[in-house]
């Protein structure tokens, strides 16, 4: 009898392999949480999740630390999706850490996006979440290259990452005490080009900014800061409106688009495989202070 086989394409490895890890997060944590904030790393978690574990509900709600800045565009994606999933979606606010004094902001135009950190730990105390499941990859920067794929958090929330537990043969540790947590994250081993091609193998749709649209921006620091209400031009700014499209979204006051014309997933794609600078590097403006600045607020309890 002749057996067909079929070869196993690398995108069906990567997606094996986050399926097994979610399904891990699920057997070994007793309250865990799935972190989607509309961004298309977040997007591929939820379609992963799907199948993992559909035809029932997902064994976590989602959660969104919402610095309050965020693109609308991104907002009303968020809702709907989780809409059309049936899942439960819980929103936190650094506003709400404002108001109660736990964040303070240094002036009124400071980044909240650093503050997010706060939110998160307030957000797992009130829930007891004892995992939460986050789209980090290890090529965005040199910190979240030292994370494990169970990156163990004290009961402060924070990470060291000279104390990490081993992950031999695949096997996972999420065993914690009280007031302890575990991030994990299923798409640690994937690339930036690995999600676009995702996406495009499984038709998934994306928030628009992804995609060319113009834009009134100015040039700072060799970054295009986009002209908005909360980042207005400086006096000497020359604005531009030009093509441009969002790499990766978050606070508007610290993400930065990439010129490109590149309105479909397959022409993103084509862009992605030749570029020589990774995403956080062309687009977040808070990564640019210092090399450390990642790894100093994961250590401070960031995702």
């Amino acid at each position: 009898m002749l057996v067909r086989t079929r070869t196993l394409t690398h995108l069906d490895l990567l997606e094996a392999e986050a399926i097994h890890i979610l399904r891990e997060v699920a057997g070994q944590c007793a309250n865990p949480a799935l972190l989607f904030s509309g961004g298309k790393d977040s997007i591929c978690l939820l379609r992963l999740a799907e199948k993992a574990f559909r035809p029932g509900r997902f064994p976590f709600p989602l959660l969104h630390v919402d610095t309050g800045h965020n693109y609308p565009e991104v907002f009303a994606f968020r809702d709907r999706r989780a809409a059309e999933l049936g899942e439960r979606l819980i929103v936190r606010s650094v506003e709400d850490s404002m108001a109660r004094g736990t964040v303070v902001l240094k002036s009124p135009t400071e980044s909240r996006n650093k503050h997010q950190s706060v939110t998160l730990l307030e957000a797992i105390e009130e829930f007891q979440f004892d995992a939460c499941i986050g789209g980090a990859r290890r090529d965005e920067e040199k910190a979240r290259a030292k994370e494990r794929v169970f990156s163990f958090r004290d009961s402060f929330g924070q990470w060291d990452p000279k104390n990490q537990r081993p992950e031999l043969w695949d096997l996972y540790n999420a065993r914690v005490h009280k007031g302890e947590n575990i991030r994990a994250f299923p798409i640690s081993n994937w690339t930036e080009l690995d999600v676009w091609q995702y996406i495009e193998r499984e038709g998934l749709e994306l928030p628009s900014i992804y995609f060319a649209h113009r834009r009134q921006v100015v040039r700072r620091n060799g970054l295009l800061q986009p002209v908005t209400p909360l980042t207005p031009a400086k006096d000497g700014d020359a604005i531009e409106e030009i093509s441009v499209r969002f790499r990766t979204v978050g606070d508007i006051t610290c993400t930065a688009p990439v010129e490109s014309t590149a309105n479909t997933v397959a022409q993103i794609i084509a862009e992605t495989a030749v570029s020589t600078i990774t995403e956080r590097g062309a687009t977040r403006l808070d990564d640019q202070a210092s090399e450390a600045a990642m790894e100093q607020r994961k250590k401070e309890g960031y995702f």
